[in-house]
């Protein structure tokens, strides 16, 4: 796992709150509009169908609330900027459980999910440790989480079902600044700049500094092309030919640092 070594960007808890609610909302609305036949059907995700995709982002919401009724951990182990490097390791548990959901009443299963969540966060204290299964993490940082895992699936949903599902502004400016700092984690540097218009600019790779005018280096793209290939949903070869990634600058290809996370 590469080491938080750069400093973490700090949000704002209160939009952060706010996003993570209405991204979940937003999804609510889309999914409670579903009929059988399109809960049925497949997804990019491997076997899993709307259904469980749907039942997995009910779940990656309700673990707000069910972490914070655990006994609280002693001390941090896990920061912000580690959580992208960790969580493939979790893959097949997370799996096995989203299988296990169950998902026949999906309308009650998020209603239930909406209504523990906002009694259970409502007071709740940003500094408050969770016991999150990768290590104990401040509420503040596991928040910022659901907003990659929310947009990030949000935008699942909207490839297997053909839906528009809207995606909160704040949700994705965190999901987006998140994985972007994750790429300047792994790949320390300053040599290639990478633009994701209008929410995030990193620099990374190692080699010269660029410090005044026109980067030699850069990439640039849009916030849902650049979370699909920090989470594997796209690839660099692809996306470049497709215009939607723009490389300029012998070092601006990032082909062997993505994915940032399966």
């Amino acid at each position: 796992m590469p080491p938080a070594k750069k400093r973490t960007r700090s949000y704002d808890s209160a939009k952060i709150r706010a996003a993570v609610l209405a991204q979940f909302r937003n999804v609510r609305e889309a999914v409670a509009g579903l009929g059988p036949e399109q809960l049925d059907g497949p997804t990019r995700l491997g076997e899993w169908t709307v259904r469980e995709l749907a039942a997995h982002i009910a779940w990656m919401a309700d673990s707000v609330p069910r972490l914070l009724a655990e006994p609280e951990p002693a001390k941090q182990e896990l920061a912000l900027l580690d959580w992208p490097f960790v969580t493939a390791s979790g893959a097949g548990r997370i799996d096995e459980h989203t299988r296990g959901i169950e998902a026949s009443d999906l309308p009650g299963l998020y209603a239930r999910t909406l209504e523990v969540y906002e009694e259970r966060i409502a007071d709740a204290s940003d500094e408050r440790l969770l016991p999150v299964s990768f290590g104990a993490m401040r509420l503040a940082d596991f928040l910022v989480t659901r907003t990659v895992e929310l947009v990030v699936h949000t935008d699942d949903l909207n490839a297997a079902t053909g839906l528009d599902i809207p995606y909160d502004r704040q949700a994705l400016a965190a999901c987006t600044r998140l994985l972007a700092d994750a790429l300047a984690v792994k790949a320390p540097g300053g040599a290639v700049e990478v633009r994701v218009p209008p929410f995030a600019v990193v620099q990374c790779v190692e080699g010269p500094r660029h410090t005044r005018g026109t980067p030699p280096n850069v990439v640039e793209t849009d916030p849902l092309t650049w979370l699909r290939l920090a989470t594997g949903r796209t690839r660099w070869a692809e996306e470049l030919q497709a215009a939607r990634v723009g490389a300029s600058g012998e070092r601006a290809d990032l082909a062997a640092l993505l994915p940032l996370m399966g």
